[in-house]
C-alpha cells in the first residue's frame, strides 16, 4: 500500500517479479494502436510470446478492481494486438494481456477476464501464484516492508526509483544519499539481509 502515490514503483515491482521468472521486460512503452496511441505499463517477452500487462495500483486495501478494469484493458489490447502492414495482412504484436493489482478483483472482473482469456494476478489471486506467493518465492520484497526506515525515507528512495530491498544490497550508498547516517544504514542493510535470506547474499 505504501508504494504510491505514483504507479511507477508498482510497475517496477511487477516487472522484477516477471524478470525473476525469465521474462524480458520494459516499463512504460508507447505503442501505436489501430485507432490511438497507448502506453503499456509493462511489456514482457518469453519464448517468443509478447505480453501486454496493465498494473492497477491502489493505495487502500479495500479498493478492488471491478469488471470495468478488465473490460477497458481488453479494449486497449484489441487496439494494439495486431500490426497491419496492409489492409489484408496482419502480424500479431501481443499474444496475451494480463492485469496485475496489489489488491483484489471483484467476482465479475474474474468472470469477464476468464471469458476473454485474460490473465489476472492480485494479492492472493490466483490461489497459487498471487503477488503474495510470488513475492515470497523470489524474495522480491519492496523496501516499504522495512521497519528500520521511516515513511519519509521510504518515499525518498521510491523517488530515486529504488523499489526492492535487494537493490539496497547492491547499492548501499543509496541509503546515505537518502539522508541516513552510516550507523542507521548498517541497521537497514542488516534487516534487508535477514529478510531476503540467502537469496541475495
Amino acid at each position: 500500500m505504501q508504494l504510491g502515490p505514483s504507479g511507477f514503483p508498482f510497475e517496477k515491482f511487477v516487472s522484477e517479479i516477471l524478470r525473476a521468472q525469465g521474462y524480458l521486460t520494459e516499463i512504460g512503452v508507447f505503442v501505436e494502436g489501430h485507432c490511438v496511441r497507448h502506453e503499456i505499463d509493462v511489456l514482457a517477452v518469453k519464448n517468443g510470446r509478447r505480453v501486454m500487462i496493465e498494473c492497477k495500483y491502489h493505495n487502500l486495501n479495500h479498493n478492488k478492481s471491478n469488471v470495468k478494469v478488465p473490460m477497458y484493458i481488453h479494449s486497449r489490447f484489441k487496439d494494439v494486438e495486431k500490426v497491419w502492414p496492409s489492409e489484408n495482412e496482419y502480424e500479431i504484436r501481443f499474444h496475451e494481456v494480463w492485469v496485475v493489482t496489489n489488491t483484489r478483483f471483484t467476482d465479475d472482473a474474474v468472470r469477464y477476464a476468464s471469458c476473454m482469456q485474460m490473465k489476472l494476478i492480485g494479492w492472493d489471486y490466483p490461489h497459487k501464484g498471487g503477488l503474495k506467493d510470488l513475492t515470497d518465492s523470489f524474495h522480491l520484497y519492496p523496501l516499504t516492508t522495512l521497519t528500520t526506515l521511516t515513511k519519509a525515507e521510504k518515499q525518498r528512495l521510491l523517488e530515486m526509483k529504488i523499489v526492492l530491498c535487494s537493490e539496497l544490497l547492491r547499492h548501499e550508498t543509496l541509503l546515505l544519499q537518502a539522508g541516513l547516517t552510516e550507523e542507521r544504514a548498517r541497521r537497514v542493510i542488516k534487516e534487508v539481509k535477514d529478510l531476503c535470506g540467502s537469496a541475495h547474499n
